[in-house]
């Protein structure tokens, strides 16, 4: 468990092992999520990637695509329709 004192502007310093824990360093940002009455920290890129992964969940099966190759000849086809 680890301890933080808030400021009078409301501000906290996130101690060094959470911050490692949360993959953040300098100029970062974090996102506070309630989640049944508690309040979650979470490394906000880290959150985003999740998010795009969950809305491209099964996306490749449905284009029939099975492996790396696929992708490089779907762009391929893709740029030369421009």
């Amino acid at each position: 468990m680890e301890l933080a004192k808030i400021t009078l502007r409301g501000q906290i310093t996130i101690p060094v092992e959470i911050r490692k824990k949360l993959g953040v360093k300098d100029g970062d940002k974090v996102v506070f999520i309630e989640d049944n009455g508690r309040i979650v920290v979470e490394n906000s890129v880290r959150l985003a990637l999740k998010d795009v992964q969950s809305a491209f969940r099964g996306e490749a099966e449905r284009l029939g695509l099975k492996n790396e190759q696929d992708v490089v000849d779907m762009i391929k086809e893709v740029r030369w329709a421009r």
